[in-house]
């Protein structure tokens, strides 16, 4: 029997790793890297599910960015009601395309990591694709 402690589901969502074994990484490169923050591993280096469940399984990101770039603008705007006092249109806009351009990298992760989370199968041995 293993002593090992299986990771929570929310710590791998957080550290994006495999939604599988929750060990593995799922990106290759730190979400600092200025060209490669978008590049994943094909399958999991670890228990080897393939990441991309089917063809164009990614589109859907689309949409769990697009509900993170609407929370973002919400919440932007609100702070600078707030701290504002209310201000021009202007003031709004240009502190929304500034929040949305400096998080858009997290953005893009955790959009395909929550994704990936919500629809891949259990740890099963049927439904792991391996490498060959």
């Amino acid at each position: 029997m293993s002593n090992q402690v299986t990771p929570s589901k929310f710590s791998s969502i957080i550290k994006c790793k495999c939604p599988t074994c929750r060990t593995g990484e799922v990106f290759t490169h730190p979400v600092t890297s200025w060209n490669d923050y978008n590049k994943m591993h094909e399958y999991c280096p670890v228990c080897g599910l393939r990441y991309e469940l089917e063809i164009g399984f990614f589109w859907g990101a689309m949409y769990v960015g697009y509900a993170f770039n609407v929370a973002l603008s919400v919440n932007v705007g609100i702070a600078v009601y707030i701290l504002g006092h209310n201000p021009d249109v202007w003031v709004y806009m240009s502190a929304i395309i500034v929040g949305i351009i400096l998080t858009y990298r997290l953005n893009f992760r955790y959009a395909r990591i929550l994704l990936l989370h919500m629809f891949a199968p259990k740890f099963d041995k049927n439904f792991i694709d391996k490498k060959d």
